[in-house]
């Protein structure tokens, strides 16, 4: 298998530059281009956009955020997990691992991860050892979520309110 080398992109002009040749399928949370240019406004300098090049070329990227276990309502026990966004792969170049070595990369940290398969992406996941996570609409809010679990951590087991009902009143 080729060896990939992952690397953190900059927060800066050339990589919103680098960012045009993505596709992004026209979704907004697609984007990454609007996710960068307000890092460059807050000169954040732990930028969460990693990727990889071939050659000089940016080929290959995805954003990767820690989440506080205290907000953690996907894993038990309950824990700092990671959230992969927008994997993306130029056309060029898919197929020949550069999907995998970024999951492989995010894995590396040995923190549960959570993801939402789009554009027919759920065959991608479920080859890289995700599983849809069981949907909850108060959660989820239409999402589509895909987990990956390391050695010990399973779903978390939701106590989640119910969704209040509305009951009709004549004094509207």
């Amino acid at each position: 298998m080729t060896h990939f080398e992952v690397q953190r992109l900059l927060v800066n002009y050339k990589t919103l530059e680098e960012f045009k040749n993505f596709r992004e399928f026209g979704a907004a949370e697609l984007s990454m281009k609007d996710d960068l240019e307000a890092n460059i406004i807050e000169n954040d300098s732990e930028s969460p956009f990693y990727g990889i090049y071939f050659g000089k070329k940016l080929v290959a990227r995805m954003s990767l955020y820690r989440i506080e276990g205290k907000f953690d309502r996907y894993f038990e026990p309950q824990q700092d997990y990671l959230e992969l966004w927008k994997l993306e792969v130029l056309e060029p170049y898919r197929g020949k691992g550069y999907g995998s070595a970024l999951v492989d990369f995010a894995k590396s940290f040995k923190l549960p991860i959570k993801t939402n398969a789009r554009q027919g992406s759920s065959d991608f996941w479920e080859r890289m050892g995700f599983e849809s996570s069981t949907y909850q609409p108060s959660r989820d809010r239409g999402e589509s979520p895909f987990v990956w679990y390391p050695l010990g951590v399973q779903e978390q087991v939701s106590a989640a309110p119910e969704m209040p009902t509305i009951e009709s009143s004549s004094s509207i």
